[in-house]
C-alpha cells in the first residue's frame, strides 16, 4: 500500500525468504565460516545457535550455495522424528535406496554405511543438517552419536550441522548426552545486529527496493534497532509497520515517534507500558536534578559549619 506513496518497487521488509534482500553482517560472515570450516575439517559435529529470528536461516541459505562441489548434503527440517524416522528421512535425502524384508535401524545403519564408504571412495563430503534441532529428543541424539562412529582410519564419513535455538546449548549440557557435546569441534552463537547493522540493513533493503532517499530519521533507526534487540526478523516487522504508519500520516520520513507507535501496535508494547516508560524516564532526570540540589546544599552546610567554628576559634586562640 505504501511502496507507490515512497516510490518503492516492492515491499522491502517482507519476512518471505528473498535472496536479492539478502544482508551478511560481519556476524552472519563469521557464523558461516565456521560451518564452512566444519564441513572441510575432519571433526564430525558442527553447531550453530541463535536467537529467534537472528538470521540462521539466511547462514543456512548461504552455506547451501557455498558448498564444495564434491559435497552431498542431507537436509532435516523437521527433527521432532525418533531414531528410525531421523535414519528414514537421512537415507531418503540421500537417495538411498533401503531394501529389506524387515525394516530396522540395524538395516538403515548398513545402507547408510555402505553408501557413505563407497562416497567416501570417490572423494565425496556427505553432511548432515538439521534445523531446529532444539526439538531433537534424547533417543535421537543419542542416535546422532552413534551415527559420528561411522568412519574410516583416518576421518568420520559423516559430517554433521545442528542448528537451533538457545535451547539447544542447554540441551547438550545435560550429563545424559555429554558425549555427544565433547564431539562438536565448532560452535557459533548468533548474536544479534548492532546499531549501526540495524542501520545498514534496513538501508540495503530499501535500497534493494528502489528506495532513492533517506525514509527513516537518525532517531527513527536507533529506535528500531533498541525496540527490535537487533532481531532481523524483529527489524522487518516494525520497519514495514513504521512505513505503513508514516503512509497514513502523510509523513515523507518515519521519525522515532512513528516507530514507537509502530512497536505498540505489532510488537504488543501496551500504553500503560510506554507511559510508565516515560514516567520513570521524567523520575529519573527529576532525580538526577534533585540529587544535584541536595550534594549542593551539603556542601554549603558543612561549608557554613566549619566556618563558624573557625569564626568561633579565633577570639579563643586571641
Amino acid at each position: 500500500m505504501y511502496r507507490k506513496y515512497f516510490g518503492l518497487k516492492e515491499n522491502p521488509f517482507s519476512i518471505a525468504p528473498n535472496p536479492r534482500y539478502l544482508y551478511m553482517s560481519a556476524l552472519h560472515q563469521e557464523a558461516l565460516a565456521h560451518l564452512l570450516f566444519g564441513v572441510q575439517s575432519d571433526g564430525c559435529m558442527v553447531l550453530l545457535t541463535g536467537d529467534v529470528g537472528a538470521g540462521k536461516t539466511t547462514v543456512c541459505r548461504c552455506l547451501l550455495e557455498q558448498l564444495p562441489e564434491n559435497t552431498d548434503l542431507a537436509l532435516i527440517l523437521n527433527p521432532k522424528l525418533n531414531a528410525l524416522e531421523l535414519l528414514a528421512s537421512i537415507c531418503d535425502e540421500l537417495e538411498i535406496a533401503v531394501i529389506s524384508k524387515k525394516i530396522s535401524i540395524k538395516t538403515y545403519i548398513d545402507h547408510l554405511n555402505r553408501y557413505l564408504l563407497s562416497a567416501h571412495a570417490r572423494g565425496r563430503i556427505t553432511a548432515l543438517l538439521i534445523d531446529e534441532a532444539q526439538n531433537l529428543s534424547l533417543d535421537t541424539l543419542e542416535q546422532l552419536r552413534l551415527l559420528t562412529n561411522l568412519e574410516t582410519s583416518r576421518q568420520k564419513l559423516l559430517k554433521i550441522i545442528l542448528l537451533g535455538q538457545p535451547e539447544l546449548r542447554q540441551l547438550l549440557n545435560q550429563d545424559s548426552v555429554i558425549q555427544i557435546n565433547q564431539r562438536i569441534t565448532s560452535r557459533y552463537h548468533l548474536s544479534p545486529l548492532s546499531r549501526q547493522e540495524v542501520a545498514a540493513y534496513i538501508e540495503h533493503r530499501l535500497a534493494v527496493a528502489g528506495s532513492r532517499k533517506r525514509l527513516f530519521s537518525a532517531d527513527a533507526l536507533r529506535e528500531v534497532a533498541r525496540l527490535s534487540k537487533g532481531i532481523p526478523r524483529l527489524i522487518n516487522i516494525l520497519c514495514d509497520r513504521a512505513l505503513m504508519g508514516a503512509f497514513v500520516e502523510t509523513q515523507e520520513q518515519v521519525s522515532r515517534i512513528i516507530v514507537r507507535q509502530a512497536a505498540r501496535e505489532v510488537l504488543g508494547e501496551s500504553e500503560k507500558k510506554w507511559g510508565f516508560s516515560r514516567l520513570w524516564q521524567g523520575l529519573s532526570f527529576y532525580g538526577v536534578i534533585l540529587t544535584l540540589l541536595l550534594l549542593g546544599i551539603v556542601v554549603m552546610a558543612i561549608s557554613l559549619y566549619y566556618g563558624h567554628w573557625e569564626f568561633v576559634a579565633r577570639p579563643l586562640q586571641g
